[in-house]
């Protein structure tokens, strides 16, 4: 069925841009620029998501800045006009898209551009609309893919809308966005700034939260490892909330400070992650050495029968077992599944009570050996802290762990999936999201597995069954203080 895109009428003659920059920055010291992306605001050309002209209208902007003779009064005139005032060195912040663009200008290596703080980027495209080859939209937007981006942003020119419209959205974007089966390919490897990192020359101080179910924790991290291998300058600051919300304003100030003034204050020689921890004020980060945290080390589990109900999470692997199974029903949420006591619709697995806390840190990773009575399935798992809380002041985060989604056909490669034999089992591996949390004395770690995921994934037919062998999967846990903390508090 083809997509409906209602046109959209403007309103107004300038764009609203935000003036909190200019009252935190300018009083420091700071000289201020906004400049709008391709097709937002007053600027000419297109927005492309992700797409070169993203990167390429920014490195412009900064080469002006910087002293290079290509900035003109109007778009079309001849008269040319100097940043006179601008010492040369340019820092880039902002959050979501606006978070993106930076990180899009530090991968053209331009010269100007000295840091960045990017707050919940989005720093690839295919990660944002997929996971492992699954369509899995960003929580809260369920059914929007990449095209619908493109309208929501395109707020330039409406007398250039037309032929945007027709290039880019219906034409390069319907081409290469493969909503049919989710699979990687050229289109999404031109979305993903991870391609491009080989020529940024930035100091990076990101920054995420950890529940941000929107742009996921995995865009930030993956980044930011990236350009930490390079030996550039590198931070991450992680808290423990929603989309949004950047670094402490001293952290900040004191980054943009060292590379924008040249001042030797330090930075690059302290921690290189900042966590907020549990019911601490974002403003209050916890230093670490890195992320994740190097004392981290993986602990496997396998599982014990009894998903249907409550089976176990085990760290010694047990005999032979039969399989168990569940069948897809969208109705049931992810929560719903996660506290009943029993169910047809998701299998659960959890550890003894913690007699002590233990801290994870890092990416937790499912191996799975599934089997699906039809030749396409979702499939979803979250890492839960049982028993669920409910109640006044309760968050997500005390009961939610981590996420993640795959498509079992694409249990070879995300590049290409190719349709299940009902029946037949396949071996699917993938990681969770980022996180770093202490899970409290008195809980319980779950692993639960399930198809449809309601908030995330699409809304098949109830009825899909999904078989696991029990004997084929296990569940790793970055634990901070590995197996003997762990055993330390399960025993």
């Amino acid at each position: 069925m083809a997509r409906i895109h209602p046109t959209v009428k403007r309103t107004g003659t300038r764009p609203i841009i935000s003036n909190s920059l200019i009252r935190e920055w300018v009083r420091r010291g700071f000289i201020i620029v906004h400049s709008s992306s391709p097709g937002t605001g007053l600027s000419q050309g297109s927005p492309t998501v992700g797409g070169i002209n993203e990167s390429l209208a920014p490195k412009a902007v900064i080469e002006w800045l910087s002293g290079k003779d290509n900035g003109y009064t109007t778009p079309d005139g001849n008269e040319k006009v100097k940043a006179f005032w601008s010492t040369g060195s340019v820092g880039m912040t902002g959050t979501s898209y606006n978070g993106t663009l930076p990180v899009a200008a530090a991968t053209t290596g331009v010269e100007g551009l000295k840091a960045i703080i990017p707050v919940a980027p989005n720093t690839s495209y295919y990660n944002y609309y997929r996971s492992n080859g699954l369509i899995r939209n960003p929580g809260g937007y369920l059914g929007e893919d990449v095209d619908v981006l493109y309208d929501y942003i395109h707020s330039g020119a409406e007398d250039k809308r037309a032929y945007a419209d027709k290039t880019i959205r219906d034409g390069e974007m319907a081409k290469g966005m493969d909503r049919a089966t989710g699979d990687y390919n050229s289109f999404w490897a031109g979305r993903d700034y991870l391609n491009a990192v080989k020529p940024w020359k930035a100091a990076l101080l990101m920054s995420h939260g950890f529940n941000d179910w929107n742009v996921m924790p995995e865009h930030s991290y993956r980044i930011y490892k990236a350009v930490e291998a390079k030996g550039i300058p590198a931070k991450i600051y992680y808290h423990q909330g929603g989309h949004g919300g950047p670094p402490p304003l001293q952290m900040m100030n004191r980054w943009f400070t060292r590379y924008l003034f040249g001042i030797e204050n330090g930075v690059e020689k302290e921690p290189k992650a900042y966590i907020v921890r549990e019911k601490e004020a974002n403003t209050n980060p916890t230093a670490y050495a890195d992320y994740p945290n190097p004392a981290a080390t993986d602990v496997k589990f396998y599982l014990g029968a009894g998903g249907p109900s409550q089976g176990t999470l085990l760290t010694s692997k047990p005999v032979a077992q039969s399989s168990e199974k569940l069948s897809d029903d969208v109705s049931f949420s992810g929560s719903d599944l996660a506290k009943a006591e029993k169910s047809a619709h998701r299998l659960l697995y959890v550890s003894p009570v913690l007699k002590e806390a233990v801290h994870l840190s890092g990416l937790a990773q499912i191996s799975v050996k599934l089997a699906s009575s039809k030749p396409a399935a979702n499939f979803s798992v979250w890492l839960v802290a049982l028993p669920w809380s409910e109640g006044t002041g309760v968050k997500l985060m005390d009961n939610v762990i981590t996420r993640g989604w795959a498509d079992p056909q694409n249990y070879k490669s995300i590049t290409k999936g190719t349709p299940l034999t009902p029946g037949k089992f396949y071996d699917l591996k993938f990681n969770l999201q980022p996180d770093d949390q202490i899970i409290p004395a008195g809980k319980q770690i779950g692993l639960l597995i399930f198809s449809s995921d309601r908030e995330f994934t699409l809304w098949p037919k109830a009825g899909t069954e999904i078989t696991i062998d029990l004997n084929g999967t296990t569940l790793t846990l970055p634990v901070v203080g590995g197996t003997s903390a762990l055993e330390k508090a399960i025993k």
